[in-house]
């Protein structure tokens, strides 16, 4: 079965529409603001629960922990350094 010429042009302009899409797609999802709100919402999915909303004191205090620690490695390699 043989397309006609108008078949070949509906189909180019689903093509088009749907290249446009995802063009679009692409330039919000590559915009800054967008991938920042990306990275918070990341961020605070991380130290707070979303279902409950109530801080997640497990990884809140895993930071907490390596902070201390590379606090504390500064200053004995600063007190062995000097």
């Amino acid at each position: 079965m043989s397309e006609t010429p108008s078949d070949i042009e509906r189909e180019i302009e689903e093509a088009r529409e749907r290249l446009a899409g995802t063009i679009d797609q692409l330039l919000y999802r590559s915009h800054p603001k967008t991938i920042v709100s990306r990275e918070v919402a990341q961020l605070k999915a991380y130290y707070v629960d979303a279902a409950t909303g109530e801080p997640r004191t497990d990884n809140i205090l895993k930071t907490v922990g390596g902070v201390v620690g590379v606090i504390a490695l500064f200053a004995v390699l600063r007190k062995i350094t000097h």
